[in-house]
């Protein structure tokens, strides 16, 4: 049974409430669990004829429970979280292992350990800190002008998590992460995994997914990498129609006694099964005592609290609650309204809840129960983010409430893993699969250089790009020229590396229309500056022109940097060729997953991103799309949609 410590002496300060540290809740081990002496007993035991799983970066234990409900048995799980191991031994089977996995010689540990076991899975969600794009060129010209390494990745955790999985060689990898990890670098962690994974022969499926499609009471977006090498199949369940709410998640739950300042719920209290419970609530009670509820409690409520608490409802923003307080409890808004405009948040009993994350752990004030006048407790923040109520967390309930926070959707892991499931009992590789998406690509930057090579030389980056030619192009983009005339115009420039005044002199006469010709104009600020065309200098150019936000990405594009090119025709032919309509839902972040798809990672995704920009605007146009001519019309999922003329050139094409 838990046992549990008593917390530290209560002393009042100015937080209005007596500071505390709650009980540390110390939990036994998993029966089935095991040490690293017992392993290989484990295996011919408990884990003998089981599909197994490795889950890294596995916190408490939110995707292992996930792949736990999918058919998979957990073999080892690891982390560096004391807390969160406890709580992982305490629920799980197999091992539980501390360890520092961006040290190279911890995963040659770790590969020793796993070396007898057949690992089916390896799972996770390694922190993945993004790169800027400074950081990005700044990694490119190391390697390339100053002898760096460029595996040299030991201390980033993503390249960790890869290594594993290539010393590991599982049949099958799911990787869950948050989608901003994505959107700050362009993707660029999420496509070098996707690349490095193919190149092993494995296939990839990239997806952005509502955690609310699969059971989850709450708004959570999720990054799923799902990569296997039996078949380059990726079947996922039926997303779930109907939300479900909060109430739908907590309205069992016993309600608190609230009163300013003094304790809030309990470790165990009586639980008295309502004579309506609903699905969600049923599947949580699922192996819990039917008579207890474990962990329902939360901070004290600080009397200013409980009276803001009190006037708010679910709509209210913090900005709204000086006019809710009299005179005298101005005082109680003790956070800046500018500041702090969505401080507090009242949750809605007809909703879903907002996102649950580690913030939690340093207060509640996102998470405010819709009657109760407190912030939710360890078992509310639990049943929301789907643990169920016989999973205890070990520690304080700080500790609880941040492994919660840190953890996946149980219920969205299940989900994500059932994608992955052998087709049949007996579990093979293929050891002819072509990926999907890698084949995509090759005939894609087969057909880039083909452009290259001929008159849309200026259009995409080449080995060696002339900054002078990607700041005029950047400059004419929005220009409407006609693409004949563009050639002949560009064709005044190909020998050149820098901008002379001779040179600006015929660029201005020769340009092809009066909007051309005022663009031009501009680039008179860095006549005879030739410092300023150098390789060095390249990124001070749009600031010194100066560019327009969309100017300065396609520059930075056709010299070759590796950024995603987000405009209306990229994602229009992202969205296409992955059969989604172009004004779908979400269209900007759904737009760049496809993105990432077609785009890749690698020295060659800068010319497969110069390549799609080239398909959206020649070929793959709002109307009457030349299909016949795009290289990637065999692959393209709304080809079904195309008009009969169309649609037979495509056929023939492919």
């Amino acid at each position: 049974m838990p046992k549990r410590t008593k917390g530290c002496a209560v002393k009042k300060g100015h937080y209005g409430v007596p500071l505390e540290r709650s009980d540390y809740l110390k939990l036994d081990p998993n029966k089935n669990s095991c040490s690293l002496e017992g392993f290989q007993a484990w295996l011919e035991g408990f884990g003998k004829d089981k599909r197994l799983a490795v889950d890294l970066f596995s916190g408490a234990g939110g995707l292992s429970l996930g792949i736990e409900r999918a058919g998979w048995t957990t073999a080892a799980a690891v982390d560096f979280d004391e807390r969160a191991l406890e709580t992982h031994r305490a629920n799980f089977p197999g091992l539980s292992l501390k360890m520092d996995l961006g040290d190279p010689a911890e995963r040659d540990r770790l590969e020793g350990i796993l070396k007898p076991a057949k690992i089916d899975l390896v799972a996770g969600g390694p922190p993945c800190q993004p790169f800027s794009r400074a950081g990005r060129n700044k990694i490119r010209d190391l390697v390339k002008n100053h002898g760096r390494d460029p595996q040299d990745r030991r201390k980033e955790l993503w390249s960790a998590y890869l290594d594993m999985i290539k010393r590991i060689s599982p049949r099958a990898v799911l990787m869950e992460n948050v989608p901003d990890m994505g959107l700050h670098d362009d993707f660029f962690v999420i496509r070098t995994i996707e690349e490095e994974l193919e190149e092993l022969g494995y296939a990839t499926q990239v997806r952005l997914v509502d955690a609310w499609h699969h059971g989850v009471p709450q708004h959570r977006k999720r990054l799923i990498l799902l990569a296997r090498k039996d078949v380059d199949v990726f079947t996922w369940r039926k997303p779930d129609q109907r939300r479900t709410t909060l109430r739908d998640a907590i309205g069992d739950l016993p309600e608190l006694k609230v009163v300013p300042t003094e304790r809030v719920g309990a470790r165990e209290l009586e639980y008295s099964r309502p004579q309506v419970l609903s699905d969600f609530a049923v599947k949580m009670r699922e192996k819990a005592s039917a008579a207890l509820i474990w962990d329902h409690m939360t901070r004290r409520v600080r009397q200013d609290d409980y009276r803001i608490f009190e006037i708010m409802e679910s709509d209210t923003k913090y900005s709204d609650l000086q006019e809710k307080l009299t005179e005298s409890e101005k005082e109680y808004q003790r956070y800046s309204a500018e500041k702090y405009t969505d401080k507090y948040k009242k949750l809605a009993w007809g909703e879903l809840s907002r996102t649950i994350t580690a913030h939690i752990a340093k207060d509640g004030y996102w998470y405010i129960h819709p009657e109760q006048l407190r912030t939710l407790t360890v078992r509310e923040a639990a049943r929301v983010q789907t643990f169920p109520d016989h999973f205890r967390f070990a520690g304080t309930r700080s500790d609880a409430f941040r492994q919660i926070g840190n953890a996946v959707p149980p219920l969205l892991g299940e989900a994500a893993a059932e994608a992955l499931t052998p087709l049949s009992d007996d579990i093979a590789e293929s050891p002819s699969i072509q990926p999907h998406w890698r084949k995509v690509r090759l005939e894609l930057t087969h057909w880039a250089r083909q452009r290259l090579a001929g008159e849309d030389w200026y259009q995409l980056p080449c080995e060696e790009p002339a900054s002078l030619h990607a700041a005029v192009v950047a400059i004419l983009s929005g220009a409407k020229i006609r693409p004949a005339a563009m050639v002949e115009f560009m064709s005044t420039i190909k020998e050149s590396r820098t901008l002379t005044a001779t040179l600006f002199r015929r660029l201005v006469d020769a340009s092809p229309s009066a909007n051309a010709r005022s663009r031009m104009d501009r680039l008179a600020s860095l006549v005879d500056k030739p410092y300023y065309w150098q390789w060095t200098k390249r990124y001070d150019v749009p600031a010194q022109l100066p560019m327009k936000p969309a100017e300065a990405a396609l520059y930075r594009l056709l010299i070759g940097e590796d950024l995603m090119l987000i405009s209306q025709a990229t994602l229009r032919v992202a969205a296409r060729v992955n059969g989604m309509g172009t004004d779908h839902a979400n269209r900007l972040s759904e737009g760049r997953v496809n993105l990432v798809k077609l785009m890749g990672a690698g020295t060659e995704a800068p010319l497969r991103m110069g390549a799609i920009r080239l398909v959206g605007m020649n070929l793959c146009r709002e109307e009457q799309p030349v299909c016949s001519e795009c290289p990637l019309a065999a692959h393209c999922a709304s080809r079904d949609k195309l008009s009969g003329d169309l649609l037979t050139l495509v056929t023939n094409r492919s």
